[in-house]
């Protein structure tokens, strides 16, 4: 009877061992899950999701003067710029916590849509050189930045951040795929998104 007794005593601890080294393993699995899951949500970084197209005409010049302003050289031209925007969301920037417990990752934050890049061509007309004022590789360098800044400042009025405002969610159902690909699930539902009052996106 006593040794029947240890046998099942024996039996009850090796199963309990096991049981525990097994529930040791799975949550160590679920914990790299959840780590693997916010670390590929976020090495998608930068997400486009409109993009526009502009036309600018710049005209620039430069004045230089010598002997007193006695005499003046002049440089100019006549500049078209044409330039692509793209517009989207930098998911570096949201906010998520993983709940291991219910295997689920929850949004908290996401962030606003922004310009993201801006890819300028410049096309010289009419461009001449002054006697002692010539154009150098700084004045070109200069041209290129002066043109980001003239489509920077025409992007708000064009309606580019409101369109992709409006891709906010498409952008959330996207993280939610990544989410699912391994049995998780995402959870927005406390997930506002700021867009001249606050919308509140559901599942």
């Amino acid at each position: 009877m006593d040794a029947i007794l240890g046998v099942l005593i024996g039996v009850l601890v090796g199963w309990a061992l096991v049981t525990y080294f097994q529930s040791i393993k799975q949550r160590q699995l679920v914990d790299s899950q959840s780590t693997i899951l916010l670390d590929k949500i976020k090495t998608v970084c930068k997400l486009i999701t409109v993009e526009g197209d502009f036309a600018e005409i710049y005209q620039y010049q430069d004045v230089k003067q010598r002997l007193l302003k006695l005499i003046s050289s002049k440089k100019k031209a006549l500049v078209v710029i044409k330039a692509k925007a793209y517009v989207g969301f930098d998911l570096s920037k949201i906010v998520l916590r993983a709940d291991n417990n219910k295997k689920t990752i929850i949004l908290e934050q996401f962030p606003q849509p922004e310009v993201l890049s801006i890819e300028t061509n410049l096309n010289y007309y009419d461009k001449s050189d002054g006697i002692f004022n010539k154009f150098d590789a700084a004045d070109l360098t200069g041209l290129h930045d002066e043109a980001k800044k003239q489509i920077q400042n025409k992007i708000p009025e064009s309606g580019l951040i409101q369109a992709a405002q409006k891709e906010a969610l498409e952008t959330v159902l996207l993280v939610k795929t990544i989410v699912e690909t391994i049995g998780w699930t995402l959870d927005y539902s406390d997930l506002n998104i700021e867009e001249h009052k606050l919308l509140k996106l559901k599942k």
